[in-house]
Protein backbone atom coordinates (compact mmCIF):
# COMPACT_ATOMS: atom_id res chain seq x y z
CA UNK A 1 0.00 0.00 0.00
CA UNK A 2 1.51 3.38 -0.62
CA UNK A 3 2.32 5.29 2.77
CA UNK A 4 1.49 8.81 3.61
CA UNK A 5 5.13 10.36 4.48
CA UNK A 6 4.54 12.79 7.29
CA UNK A 7 7.21 15.23 7.86
CA UNK A 8 8.14 18.12 10.11
CA UNK A 9 9.32 21.50 8.72
CA UNK A 10 11.29 22.09 11.65
CA UNK A 11 12.44 19.96 14.50
CA UNK A 12 9.80 17.20 15.86
CA UNK A 13 8.22 19.43 18.93
CA UNK A 14 8.63 17.27 22.19
CA UNK A 15 5.16 16.63 22.72
CA UNK A 16 4.69 14.90 19.17
CA UNK A 17 8.43 12.76 20.06
CA UNK A 18 6.97 11.50 23.04
CA UNK A 19 3.43 10.40 21.13
CA UNK A 20 5.67 8.85 18.44
CA UNK A 21 7.96 6.95 20.79
CA UNK A 22 4.56 5.54 22.68
CA UNK A 23 3.58 4.44 19.14
CA UNK A 24 6.83 2.84 18.70
CA UNK A 25 5.83 0.68 21.86
CA UNK A 26 2.34 -0.18 21.56
CA UNK A 27 3.43 -1.62 18.42
CA UNK A 28 6.59 -3.20 19.78
CA UNK A 29 8.48 -1.77 16.98
CA UNK A 30 11.80 -2.98 17.33
CA UNK A 31 14.76 -0.65 18.50
CA UNK A 32 18.34 -1.13 17.67
CA UNK A 33 19.59 -3.93 16.28
CA UNK A 34 21.25 -6.69 18.16
CA UNK A 35 24.91 -6.86 18.63
CA UNK A 36 25.06 -10.16 17.40
CA UNK A 37 23.58 -8.63 13.95
CA UNK A 38 25.87 -5.93 13.74
CA UNK A 39 29.04 -7.84 13.71
CA UNK A 40 27.41 -10.21 11.58
CA UNK A 41 26.65 -7.20 9.30
CA UNK A 42 30.28 -6.30 9.67
CA UNK A 43 31.63 -8.63 8.53
CA UNK A 44 29.38 -9.30 5.54
CA UNK A 45 29.92 -6.20 4.36
CA UNK A 46 33.85 -6.81 4.28
CA UNK A 47 33.44 -10.02 2.18
CA UNK A 48 30.33 -9.89 -0.25
CA UNK A 49 29.69 -13.04 -2.45
CA UNK A 50 30.56 -10.90 -6.50
CA UNK A 51 29.56 -12.02 -9.66
CA UNK A 52 31.78 -12.63 -12.60
CA UNK A 53 29.42 -10.40 -15.18
CA UNK A 54 31.08 -7.05 -14.99
CA UNK A 55 28.72 -4.07 -16.14
CA UNK A 56 30.27 -1.13 -14.69
CA UNK A 57 30.51 0.18 -18.43
CA UNK A 58 26.72 1.45 -17.91
CA UNK A 59 26.18 4.92 -17.05
CA UNK A 60 23.77 4.37 -14.22
CA UNK A 61 22.63 6.94 -11.65
CA UNK A 62 20.28 6.96 -8.78
CA UNK A 63 17.30 9.13 -8.48
CA UNK A 64 15.62 9.48 -4.43
CA UNK A 65 15.17 12.40 -2.09
CA UNK A 66 18.27 13.81 -1.20
CA UNK A 67 18.76 12.53 2.45
CA UNK A 68 18.02 8.60 1.39
CA UNK A 69 21.12 6.30 1.81
CA UNK A 70 19.75 3.36 1.31
CA UNK A 71 19.68 3.07 -2.36
CA UNK A 72 18.13 0.16 -3.91
CA UNK A 73 17.63 1.22 -7.40
CA UNK A 74 19.95 2.42 -10.22
CA UNK A 75 18.97 3.05 -13.87
CA UNK A 76 20.22 3.48 -17.20
CA UNK A 77 17.99 3.77 -20.10
CA UNK A 78 19.42 3.74 -23.89
CA UNK A 79 17.18 4.38 -27.30
CA UNK A 80 16.66 0.71 -29.29
CA UNK A 81 15.88 1.11 -32.74
CA UNK A 82 11.98 2.76 -32.56
CA UNK A 83 12.16 1.45 -28.84
CA UNK A 84 14.09 1.45 -25.56
CA UNK A 85 16.38 -0.64 -23.51
CA UNK A 86 15.94 -0.28 -19.96
CA UNK A 87 18.85 -1.28 -17.22
CA UNK A 88 17.43 -1.55 -13.60
CA UNK A 89 20.13 -2.80 -11.09
CA UNK A 90 18.75 -3.91 -8.08
CA UNK A 91 20.92 -3.91 -4.51
CA UNK A 92 21.99 -7.86 -4.19
CA UNK A 93 21.12 -8.26 -0.71
CA UNK A 94 21.54 -11.93 -0.87
CA UNK A 95 25.40 -11.36 -1.67
CA UNK A 96 25.64 -10.25 1.75
CA UNK A 97 23.24 -12.24 3.90
CA UNK A 98 23.19 -15.76 4.33
CA UNK A 99 19.87 -18.11 4.98
CA UNK A 100 20.03 -18.52 8.83
CA UNK A 101 22.37 -16.15 9.78
CA UNK A 102 21.99 -13.30 12.23
CA UNK A 103 20.91 -10.62 9.80
CA UNK A 104 18.55 -13.02 7.80
CA UNK A 105 16.67 -14.24 11.19
CA UNK A 106 16.49 -10.59 11.95
CA UNK A 107 15.05 -8.91 8.88
CA UNK A 108 12.35 -11.78 9.13
CA UNK A 109 11.41 -10.39 11.93
CA UNK A 110 11.05 -6.72 11.10
CA UNK A 111 9.60 -7.42 7.50
CA UNK A 112 10.53 -4.00 6.07
CA UNK A 113 11.57 -0.33 7.06
CA UNK A 114 8.88 1.64 9.20
CA UNK A 115 9.10 5.44 8.75
CA UNK A 116 7.83 7.99 11.15
CA UNK A 117 9.10 12.33 11.26
CA UNK A 118 11.53 11.56 13.84
CA UNK A 119 13.23 8.39 12.74
CA UNK A 120 13.70 5.46 10.15
CA UNK A 121 13.52 1.81 11.74
CA UNK A 122 15.35 -0.12 9.21
CA UNK A 123 15.28 -3.50 8.23
CA UNK A 124 18.87 -3.86 7.69
CA UNK A 125 21.37 -2.80 9.64
CA UNK A 126 23.14 0.66 8.43
CA UNK A 127 26.59 -1.46 7.39
CA UNK A 128 24.50 -2.95 4.77
CA UNK A 129 21.64 -0.11 3.70
CA UNK A 130 23.68 2.97 3.92
CA UNK A 131 26.65 0.83 3.28
CA UNK A 132 28.13 -2.05 1.45
CA UNK A 133 25.09 -3.23 -0.24
CA UNK A 134 23.67 0.45 -0.83
CA UNK A 135 24.41 1.37 -4.45
CA UNK A 136 26.04 4.48 -3.98
CA UNK A 137 27.92 6.59 -6.56
CA UNK A 138 31.42 5.27 -7.46
CA UNK A 139 31.37 2.18 -5.91
CA UNK A 140 31.27 -0.89 -7.27
CA UNK A 141 28.27 -2.97 -6.17
CA UNK A 142 26.77 -6.26 -6.94
CA UNK A 143 23.31 -5.91 -8.22
CA UNK A 144 20.65 -7.92 -9.88
CA UNK A 145 20.64 -6.52 -13.07
CA UNK A 146 17.37 -6.18 -15.54
CA UNK A 147 17.37 -6.12 -19.17
CA UNK A 148 14.43 -5.44 -20.25
CA UNK A 149 13.29 -3.97 -23.92
CA UNK A 150 10.51 -1.55 -24.03
CA UNK A 151 8.75 -0.92 -27.33
CA UNK A 152 7.73 2.57 -29.16
CA UNK A 153 4.03 2.33 -27.29
CA UNK A 154 6.02 1.86 -23.79
CA UNK A 155 5.16 -2.10 -23.90
CA UNK A 156 7.72 -4.14 -22.39
CA UNK A 157 8.60 -6.82 -25.28
CA UNK A 158 11.72 -9.07 -23.41
CA UNK A 159 13.30 -9.20 -20.26
CA UNK A 160 16.52 -11.20 -18.38
CA UNK A 161 18.18 -10.70 -15.13
CA UNK A 162 21.16 -11.81 -14.15
CA UNK A 163 23.71 -11.05 -11.38
CA UNK A 164 26.76 -8.02 -12.15
CA UNK A 165 28.61 -5.58 -10.83
CA UNK A 166 27.86 -2.15 -11.66
CA UNK A 167 28.53 1.28 -10.61
CA UNK A 168 26.26 4.20 -9.87
CA UNK A 169 28.19 7.66 -11.48
CA UNK A 170 25.87 10.11 -9.16
CA UNK A 171 23.42 9.92 -6.55
CA UNK A 172 20.55 12.47 -7.89
CA UNK A 173 17.52 13.98 -6.32
CA UNK A 174 13.99 14.58 -7.97
CA UNK A 175 14.04 18.29 -7.91
CA UNK A 176 17.92 18.26 -9.67
CA UNK A 177 16.66 16.02 -12.58
CA UNK A 178 12.83 17.69 -12.60
CA UNK A 179 15.66 20.86 -13.05
CA UNK A 180 17.41 19.15 -15.48
CA UNK A 181 14.85 17.98 -18.03
CA UNK A 182 13.14 21.55 -17.80
CA UNK A 183 15.91 23.38 -18.70
CA UNK A 184 16.63 20.93 -21.35
CA UNK A 185 19.74 20.20 -19.49
CA UNK A 186 19.28 16.65 -18.41
CA UNK A 187 22.08 13.16 -19.81
CA UNK A 188 20.33 11.33 -22.75
CA UNK A 189 19.45 8.66 -20.07
CA UNK A 190 17.21 10.39 -18.22
CA UNK A 191 15.54 12.63 -21.18
CA UNK A 192 14.68 8.67 -21.96
CA UNK A 193 13.38 8.32 -18.84
CA UNK A 194 11.36 10.75 -19.38
CA UNK A 195 9.95 9.14 -22.05
CA UNK A 196 9.34 5.90 -20.89
CA UNK A 197 8.26 6.92 -17.77
CA UNK A 198 5.19 8.50 -19.94
CA UNK A 199 4.76 6.15 -22.40
CA UNK A 200 4.24 3.63 -19.30
CA UNK A 201 1.65 6.23 -17.51
CA UNK A 202 -0.62 6.12 -20.69
CA UNK A 203 -0.53 2.53 -20.93
CA UNK A 204 -1.52 2.34 -17.52
CA UNK A 205 -4.33 4.79 -18.19
CA UNK A 206 -5.32 2.34 -20.94
CA UNK A 207 -5.39 -0.99 -18.65
CA UNK A 208 -7.34 1.09 -15.88
CA UNK A 209 -4.81 0.97 -13.61
CA UNK A 210 -4.10 2.97 -10.40
CA UNK A 211 -0.58 4.56 -9.22
CA UNK A 212 -1.64 6.91 -6.84
CA UNK A 213 0.98 10.09 -6.37
CA UNK A 214 0.94 10.21 -2.59
CA UNK A 215 1.87 13.99 -1.52
CA UNK A 216 4.02 14.30 1.64
CA UNK A 217 2.52 15.81 4.59
CA UNK A 218 4.49 18.43 5.76
CA UNK A 219 3.66 20.39 9.15
CA UNK A 220 4.60 23.89 8.89
CA UNK A 221 4.37 26.11 12.88
CA UNK A 222 3.07 29.65 11.98
CA UNK A 223 1.99 31.95 14.68
CA UNK A 224 1.74 29.05 17.12
CA UNK A 225 -0.58 26.88 15.30
CA UNK A 226 0.50 23.83 13.37
CA UNK A 227 -1.03 23.92 9.71
CA UNK A 228 -0.80 20.82 7.05
CA UNK A 229 0.58 21.51 4.00
CA UNK A 230 1.12 19.21 1.08
CA UNK A 231 4.25 18.84 -1.15
CA UNK A 232 2.98 17.27 -4.77
CA UNK A 233 5.17 14.97 -6.23
CA UNK A 234 7.51 16.05 -9.25
CA UNK A 235 6.76 14.20 -12.72
CA UNK A 236 10.05 12.77 -12.22
CA UNK A 237 9.04 10.49 -9.36
CA UNK A 238 6.32 9.22 -11.42
CA UNK A 239 8.13 8.36 -14.33
CA UNK A 240 11.31 6.82 -12.18
CA UNK A 241 7.94 4.64 -10.16
CA UNK A 242 6.83 3.17 -13.55
CA UNK A 243 10.03 1.55 -13.96
CA UNK A 244 9.68 0.14 -10.78
CA UNK A 245 6.25 -0.93 -12.01
CA UNK A 246 7.68 -2.10 -15.24
CA UNK A 247 10.09 -4.76 -13.45
CA UNK A 248 7.51 -5.61 -10.82
CA UNK A 249 5.37 -6.41 -13.87
CA UNK A 250 7.42 -8.47 -15.99
CA UNK A 251 9.19 -10.11 -12.37
CA UNK A 252 5.25 -11.44 -12.40
CA UNK A 253 5.04 -12.78 -16.01
CA UNK A 254 8.97 -14.41 -15.58
CA UNK A 255 7.18 -16.36 -12.58
CA UNK A 256 3.48 -17.23 -13.84
CA UNK A 257 5.17 -18.58 -17.14
CA UNK A 258 7.73 -20.62 -14.57
CA UNK A 259 4.82 -21.76 -12.15
CA UNK A 260 6.75 -20.19 -9.35
CA UNK A 261 6.79 -17.59 -7.22
CA UNK A 262 5.32 -14.88 -5.01
CA UNK A 263 3.00 -12.34 -6.34
CA UNK A 264 1.62 -8.91 -5.17
CA UNK A 265 -2.01 -9.30 -5.33
CA UNK A 266 -5.13 -6.76 -4.84
CA UNK A 267 -8.75 -8.26 -4.49
CA UNK A 268 -11.29 -5.95 -6.84
CA UNK A 269 -12.66 -3.34 -4.03
CA UNK A 270 -16.25 -3.63 -3.16
CA UNK A 271 -18.94 -0.79 -3.59
CA UNK A 272 -18.89 0.16 0.40
CA UNK A 273 -15.65 1.49 -0.51
CA UNK A 274 -16.57 3.88 -3.75
CA UNK A 275 -19.47 5.35 -2.09
CA UNK A 276 -17.21 6.16 0.87
CA UNK A 277 -14.29 8.22 -1.94
CA UNK A 278 -17.11 9.36 -3.31
CA UNK A 279 -18.71 10.87 -0.23
CA UNK A 280 -14.73 12.25 0.70
CA UNK A 281 -14.53 13.76 -3.16
CA UNK A 282 -17.57 15.72 -2.41
CA UNK A 283 -16.60 16.77 1.18
CA UNK A 284 -12.97 18.31 -1.04
CA UNK A 285 -15.88 19.76 -3.42
CA UNK A 286 -14.07 17.40 -6.19
CA UNK A 287 -16.95 16.46 -8.52
CA UNK A 288 -16.59 12.58 -9.50
CA UNK A 289 -18.90 12.24 -12.60
CA UNK A 290 -21.27 9.11 -12.28
CA UNK A 291 -20.13 5.70 -13.80
CA UNK A 292 -16.54 7.49 -13.80
CA UNK A 293 -14.20 4.44 -13.15
CA UNK A 294 -11.14 4.83 -9.96
CA UNK A 295 -8.15 5.22 -12.64
CA UNK A 296 -9.88 7.83 -14.83
CA UNK A 297 -10.79 9.48 -11.35
CA UNK A 298 -7.56 9.41 -9.74
CA UNK A 299 -5.65 9.91 -13.70
CA UNK A 300 -7.55 13.11 -13.13
CA UNK A 301 -6.62 14.74 -9.90
CA UNK A 302 -3.71 17.00 -9.59
CA UNK A 303 -1.77 16.76 -6.82
CA UNK A 304 -0.20 20.29 -6.34
CA UNK A 305 -4.21 21.42 -5.87
CA UNK A 306 -4.87 20.97 -2.16
CA UNK A 307 -7.88 19.38 -2.33
CA UNK A 308 -6.97 16.71 -5.05
CA UNK A 309 -3.52 16.18 -2.24
CA UNK A 310 -6.09 15.14 0.49
CA UNK A 311 -8.18 12.99 -1.77
CA UNK A 312 -5.08 10.92 -2.93
CA UNK A 313 -4.23 10.42 0.57
CA UNK A 314 -7.65 9.39 1.09
CA UNK A 315 -7.59 6.98 -1.71
CA UNK A 316 -4.66 4.62 -0.30
CA UNK A 317 -7.55 2.38 1.08
CA UNK A 318 -7.74 0.98 -2.39
CA UNK A 319 -4.63 -0.64 -1.52
CA UNK A 320 -5.95 -1.68 1.49
CA UNK A 321 -6.56 -5.80 2.10
CA UNK A 322 -3.23 -6.19 -0.64
CA UNK A 323 -1.52 -9.52 -0.07
CA UNK A 324 1.41 -12.27 -1.14
CA UNK A 325 0.71 -15.04 -3.15
CA UNK A 326 3.18 -17.75 -3.22
CA UNK A 327 2.63 -20.68 -5.51
CA UNK A 328 4.81 -23.01 -7.41
CA UNK A 329 3.82 -26.20 -9.99
CA UNK A 330 0.63 -24.63 -11.01
CA UNK A 331 -0.64 -20.82 -11.15
CA UNK A 332 -2.96 -19.13 -8.73
CA UNK A 333 -6.73 -18.43 -9.73
CA UNK A 334 -6.70 -14.81 -8.96
CA UNK A 335 -2.96 -13.75 -9.55
CA UNK A 336 -4.12 -9.99 -10.40
CA UNK A 337 -3.02 -7.01 -8.64
CA UNK A 338 -6.39 -5.28 -8.91
CA UNK A 339 -5.44 -1.70 -8.51
CA UNK A 340 -2.67 -2.00 -11.40
CA UNK A 341 -5.02 -4.18 -13.71
CA UNK A 342 -2.19 -6.47 -14.02
CA UNK A 343 0.43 -9.23 -12.40
CA UNK A 344 2.39 -8.09 -10.57
CA UNK A 345 5.73 -8.68 -7.65
CA UNK A 346 7.40 -6.94 -5.57
CA UNK A 347 11.49 -7.24 -6.46
CA UNK A 348 12.92 -3.62 -6.63
CA UNK A 349 13.65 -2.77 -2.68
CA UNK A 350 15.38 -5.39 -1.50
CA UNK A 351 16.99 -3.17 1.40
CA UNK A 352 13.36 -2.13 2.26
CA UNK A 353 11.04 -5.10 1.98
CA UNK A 354 12.41 -8.96 2.78
CA UNK A 355 10.43 -10.22 -0.11
CA UNK A 356 12.25 -8.69 -2.57
CA UNK A 357 15.04 -10.80 -1.67
CA UNK A 358 12.96 -14.23 -2.01
CA UNK A 359 11.51 -12.94 -5.69
CA UNK A 360 14.62 -11.82 -6.79
CA UNK A 361 16.21 -15.77 -6.66
CA UNK A 362 13.72 -16.98 -8.05
CA UNK A 363 13.80 -14.80 -11.25
CA UNK A 364 17.39 -15.12 -11.79
CA UNK A 365 16.91 -19.01 -11.62
CA UNK A 366 14.08 -19.02 -14.22
CA UNK A 367 16.41 -16.64 -16.35
CA UNK A 368 19.45 -19.03 -16.13
CA UNK A 369 16.51 -21.96 -16.72
CA UNK A 370 18.35 -23.45 -13.37
CA UNK A 371 16.77 -24.99 -10.19
CA UNK A 372 15.31 -22.01 -7.76
CA UNK A 373 17.34 -22.60 -4.57
CA UNK A 374 16.21 -24.93 -1.86
CA UNK A 375 16.71 -22.28 0.62
CA UNK A 376 13.84 -19.87 -1.05
CA UNK A 377 11.62 -23.21 -2.22
CA UNK A 378 11.39 -24.33 1.31
CA UNK A 379 10.75 -21.04 2.74
CA UNK A 380 8.12 -19.67 0.26
CA UNK A 381 5.19 -20.33 1.93
CA UNK A 382 6.03 -18.38 5.08
CA UNK A 383 7.06 -15.16 3.42
CA UNK A 384 3.73 -14.05 2.61
CA UNK A 385 2.26 -14.71 6.23
CA UNK A 386 5.92 -12.79 7.46
CA UNK A 387 5.13 -10.16 5.15
CA UNK A 388 1.44 -9.49 5.65
CA UNK A 389 1.52 -9.34 9.26
CA UNK A 390 4.61 -6.71 8.61
CA UNK A 391 2.04 -4.91 6.71
CA UNK A 392 0.10 -4.67 9.52
CA UNK A 393 1.93 -2.98 11.65
CA UNK A 394 3.36 -0.56 9.43
CA UNK A 395 -0.24 0.48 8.23
CA UNK A 396 -1.16 0.65 11.89
CA UNK A 397 2.29 2.62 12.46
CA UNK A 398 1.12 5.22 9.68
CA UNK A 399 -2.14 5.43 10.36
CA UNK A 400 -1.42 6.27 14.12
CA UNK A 401 0.83 8.72 13.43
CA UNK A 402 -0.97 10.31 10.42
CA UNK A 403 -4.05 10.33 13.84
CA UNK A 404 -1.03 12.00 16.19
CA UNK A 405 -1.16 14.63 14.07
CA UNK A 406 -4.67 15.24 12.79
CA UNK A 407 -5.14 15.59 16.82
CA UNK A 408 -2.16 18.45 16.76
CA UNK A 409 -3.66 20.28 14.17
CA UNK A 410 -6.51 20.70 15.76
CA UNK A 411 -6.01 20.59 19.54
CA UNK A 412 -6.70 24.46 20.29
CA UNK A 413 -9.74 24.66 18.43
CA UNK A 414 -12.23 21.83 20.84
CA UNK A 415 -15.40 23.89 20.65
CA UNK A 416 -15.13 25.26 17.00
CA UNK A 417 -17.50 24.30 14.35
CA UNK A 418 -16.50 22.74 10.76
CA UNK A 419 -17.80 22.50 8.00
CA UNK A 420 -17.88 18.56 6.62
CA UNK A 421 -19.56 16.04 5.05
CA UNK A 422 -20.52 12.67 6.32
CA UNK A 423 -18.63 9.89 4.71
CA UNK A 424 -20.00 6.64 6.32
CA UNK A 425 -22.69 5.80 8.71
CA UNK A 426 -22.24 2.66 11.27
CA UNK A 427 -24.41 -0.19 10.40
CA UNK A 428 -25.16 -0.50 13.91
CA UNK A 429 -25.73 2.74 14.97
CA UNK A 430 -26.83 5.36 12.08
CA UNK A 431 -26.08 8.12 14.47
CA UNK A 432 -22.67 7.44 14.30
CA UNK A 433 -20.27 7.80 11.68
CA UNK A 434 -17.34 9.53 10.25
CA UNK A 435 -16.94 13.30 8.95
CA UNK A 436 -14.50 14.41 6.53
CA UNK A 437 -13.77 18.32 7.02
CA UNK A 438 -13.48 20.44 3.78
CA UNK A 439 -11.43 22.69 5.14
CA UNK A 440 -8.97 20.23 6.45
CA UNK A 441 -7.69 16.84 5.52
CA UNK A 442 -8.81 15.59 8.76
CA UNK A 443 -11.38 12.78 8.95
CA UNK A 444 -12.86 11.82 12.55
CA UNK A 445 -15.88 9.97 14.53
CA UNK A 446 -19.05 11.96 14.54
CA UNK A 447 -22.44 11.41 16.24
CA UNK A 448 -25.82 12.95 16.00
CA UNK A 449 -28.90 12.77 17.76
CA UNK A 450 -30.57 10.84 14.46
CA UNK A 451 -29.36 8.98 11.51
CA UNK A 452 -27.12 10.67 9.93
CA UNK A 453 -27.37 12.00 6.65
CA UNK A 454 -24.60 10.07 4.26
CA UNK A 455 -22.70 11.88 1.39
CA UNK A 456 -24.54 15.39 3.14
CA UNK A 457 -22.49 18.73 4.11
CA UNK A 458 -23.36 19.08 7.72
CA UNK A 459 -21.50 21.46 10.28
CA UNK A 460 -19.82 19.66 13.32
CA UNK A 461 -18.36 21.13 16.58
CA UNK A 462 -15.30 19.36 17.76
CA UNK A 463 -15.82 17.70 20.96
CA UNK A 464 -12.10 16.08 21.37
CA UNK A 465 -8.67 16.47 20.16
CA UNK A 466 -5.74 14.29 22.35
CA UNK A 467 -2.21 13.94 20.98
CA UNK A 468 -1.51 11.32 23.57
CA UNK A 469 -4.84 8.99 22.98
CA UNK A 470 -4.45 10.00 18.70
CA UNK A 471 -8.05 10.77 18.79
CA UNK A 472 -10.30 13.66 17.47
CA UNK A 473 -13.97 12.97 17.54
CA UNK A 474 -17.13 15.70 16.63
CA UNK A 475 -20.78 16.14 17.14
CA UNK A 476 -23.56 17.60 14.79
CA UNK A 477 -23.42 21.10 15.56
Amino acid sequence: MPLQRVHFAEDVPAVFRTSLQAIRNELEVPAEFPPEVVAAAIKAASNPRLPELDRTDLEFVTIDPPDSMDLDQAVHIERTGDGYTVYYAIADVAAFVQPGDPIDVEARKRGETLYAPDKRIPLHPPELSEGAASLLPDKVRPALLWTIKVDGSGEGTDVVVQRALVMSRAKLSYAGVQKDLDAGIAQESLQLLREVGKLREQRELERGGVNLPIPDQEIVASNGEWNLEFRAPLPVEGWNAQISLLTGMAAAHLMMYGEIGILRTLPESHDDLRRKLENTAKALGIAWPVGTPYAAFIHGLDPKVPAHAAMLAACTVLFRGAGYTAFSGGVPERPEHAAMKSEYAHVTAPLRRLVDRWTGEICLALCADVEVPKWVRESMDEIPKIMEECDRKANAYERAIVSMVEAGLVKDHVGSTFDGVITDVDDRDPARGVVALSTLAIEGPVKGTQALPLGQPVRVRLTDADITRRTVAFELA
